[in-house]
């Protein structure tokens, strides 16, 4: 059921215009709906302050879609679908999650044109596990579905086409992207590995690329 708009508040980290960064959608324009993490400057947003604030930007400039994303924000399920159900936004909206909720996904999957599940690989196995279970869900209820490793310097080739491969096992439609680790200065490491491991991830599943993350202050996520 859901909660009336002025019963349910979240604390965002803000609702910004910018570049997606990862992903299938990376290089698009999208007003982002970003969670706020423990490190960052939280505004308290009503359901309904969020809906007026996504029209007045929508009313002021274009975008391609509107991206939920920052810190987890499934852990805030009956905020989200309270503002989505009223806003009824008239462009696509993107999940961009770590996967670590599949059971919450489920209550709101319906707003959602693409679930783009994330893996930064900081977590253990079980953490890879709710990955995939993510990517399980939103095939079942029939939307459409990306799976985003963004690799870091230990990352392990084996590692990441594993995730290939269980992601191809639980939905032909998933969409991987990887992209490749980014050194400390900011530039990415590009050499003959990328391309063999491509190679080796779409003897699994066809549907991967390889691509660069766009960095900040470009990029945002």
């Amino acid at each position: 059921m859901t909660e009336p708009l002025s019963m349910v508040a979240a604390a965002l980290a803000g609702v910004p215009a910018g570049v997606q960064s990862l992903g299938p959608w990376a290089g698009r324009r999208q007003l982002f709906v970003r969670f706020a993490g423990e490190a960052e400057t939280a505004t308290m947003y009503g359901a309904a302050a969020l809906v007026r604030e996504l029209e007045r930007q929508m009313s002021r400039s274009t975008f391609h879609s509107i991206v939920i994303g920052g810190r987890d924000p499934l852990g805030n399920v009956p905020f989200l679908d309270a503002a989505l159900r009223a806003a009824k936004p008239r462009i696509p909206v993107m999940l961009d999650t770590d996967g670590q909720r599949p059971q919450e996904l489920g209550e709101v999957l319906p707003h959602f044109a693409l679930v783009q599940v994330t893996v930064e690989f900081s977590g253990g196995e079980a953490s890879l596990d709710h990955a995939i279970a993510s990517l399980a869900v939103a095939a079942r209820g029939g939307t459409p579905h990306a799976l985003v490793l963004v690799a870091r310097e230990d990352t392990a080739d084996s590692q990441m086409l594993r995730l290939v491969e269980e992601a191809r096992r639980t939905s032909a439609s998933t969409q991987v992207v990887i992209h490749p680790y980014v050194a400390a200065d900011g530039t990415p490491v590009l050499d003959r590995r990328w391309a063999t491991l491509l190679e080796q991830a779409m003897g699994m599943h066809a549907d991967v690329r390889l691509a660069l993350r766009l960095p900040a202050p470009t990029g945002l996520r």
